[in-house]
């Protein structure tokens, strides 16, 4: 993605060829375009529906314009401009497994149902964020299986010369099912621990809101607020990372 010219660059250099400027002026409008080049930062947040952002209202349940990972693109190009771009891939009921496999991935693309290996090699981002946890407690799966793809799919990324971040679900209100996450969650920690990579732990910072019950909107997703609210934790450590590629130095 670095050294893709910068969108306006071209755009401007379109418009002085438009206007009838002389081959000199051309070639000068081109020059200015080649200085003009900017690096790109691309991230693909991977997850469930927390991540794609469904929130509920009176028992319907629909993905939302406001959720964490457009509100975390808003505040990385506010700081950074256009030069900074997160793609969602969140897909509803989804577990880690899945996205490792290629299997249960209903959104339409041309990698979606390919190996974790083989969808990240066609991708160009160089970040990539990870969020599972509240599916494999619904579908049973044991923390033990939760911990094996989520290290798949860190070993995967690192391999293929991307930055994977980490991140911990958000808690249920349900206190049984929660026990439950909190034993997925501690998985998250631990591979993020063991393979030294960043980790935004949603789990950890949610429980510790006053009445943050309240801002769920049923038993699994947070209302815009709280996904508001997640974004900034994701954006306190995905911002330095950013920094790093756009200076070069990561």
């Amino acid at each position: 993605m670095r050294g893709r010219a910068w969108p306006a660059a071209a755009a401007m250099l379109a418009s002085l060829i438009a206007s009838g400027t002389e081959a000199s002026g051309s070639t000068a409008a081109a020059d200015a375009a080649a200085q003009a080049v900017e690096p790109e930062v691309l991230i693909d947040a991977y997850g469930d529906s927390t991540t794609l952002g469904i929130s509920c209202s009176e028992g319907h349940c629909a993905p939302q314009a406001q959720n964490a990972v457009a509100f975390l693109q808003d505040a990385l190009q506010m700081h950074h401009g256009k030069r900074v771009r997160v793609v969602n891939y969140g897909v509803g009921g989804t577990m880690a497994m899945q996205l490792r496999d290629g299997t249960g991935n209903r959104r339409a693309g041309p990698t979606a149902g390919l190996p974790w290996r083989e969808r990240l090699a066609a991708s160009p981002a160089q970040i990539v964020l990870i969020n599972y946890g509240i599916n494999e407690v619904m579908q049973n799966q044991t923390p033990e299986q939760f911990y094996a793809a989520q290290t798949t799919l860190v070993e995967t990324a690192r391999s293929l010369g991307k930055e994977p971040v980490l991140e911990t679900s958000n808690p249920m209100p349900d206190n049984r099912l929660n026990a439950r996450l909190a034993a997925m969650v501690a998985m998250t920690r631990r591979v993020a621990a063991e393979q030294h990579v960043p980790l935004v732990d949603q789990f950890a910072y949610i429980s510790s809101l006053p009445d943050w019950k309240t801002l769920m909107s049923d038993g699994a997703h947070p209302k815009p607020g709280l996904y508001r609210l997640k974004a900034e934790q994701d954006f306190q450590v995905v911002e330095p990372l950013v920094r790093r590629l756009l200076d070069g130095t990561l």
